[in-house]
């Protein structure tokens, strides 16, 4: 096995399974998250030889994730249809979720991409402000006020029930 192969190797150990969660995170369908995974490690596989710095690897793969996302919407044409919401198949995952889980979800759902991608790039990947700051190119002071204000949100759209019930006790 060449040192490129075993390089190679020791990312995908690392990082497969945080790649998957926030890919997951970002699109909600098991499929696609698996295939920006793919396509990320194929891209990452090609250019391993630019990777200078082993400590950078984990920003350097959610770098090429966040832009093969992108590059999904710049190639898909959408097709549209006039339906009314009634409908509308309902499109629940197929595993089993907790209430509160599921109740997480559908909130973070409904936050805007700039709340909801630092605090995903947190809660989710473990991300720390100085990273997710680096990640998107935003101030440090930038970064807080959306987590902030992530959070905010969530708990206003969640209700004091679920605060209560303990979901803050899983870091948001």
């Amino acid at each position: 096995m060449s040192k490129k192969d075993m390089q190679f190797k020791a990312l995908v150990d690392a990082y497969y399974k945080s790649l998957y969660r926030y890919a997951f995170w970002l699109t909600s369908d098991e499929s696609i998250a698996e295939d920006l995974v793919q396509e990320t490690f194929m891209r990452a596989w090609r250019s391993l030889d630019s990777l200078q710095n082993e400590q950078a690897a984990k920003s350097w793969l959610i770098t090429i994730l966040r832009r093969e996302n992108a590059r999904r919407f710049q190639r898909k044409s959408l097709e549209y249809a006039d339906l009314s919401v009634d409908e509308l198949e309902d499109q629940t995952h197929s595993f089993d979720v907790s209430t509160d889980v599921d109740a997480i979800r559908q909130a973070l759902y409904k936050l805007s991409d700039k709340y909801r991608e630092p605090l995903v790039l947190q809660v989710v990947m473990g991300f720390s402000q100085e990273e997710i700051a680096s990640e998107m190119g935003l101030p440090i002071n930038t970064v807080a006020t959306r987590l902030r204000r992530a959070r905010l949100q969530l708990k206003e759209l969640l209700g004091d029930d679920h605060i209560k019930q303990g979901v803050n006790r899983r870091g948001l």
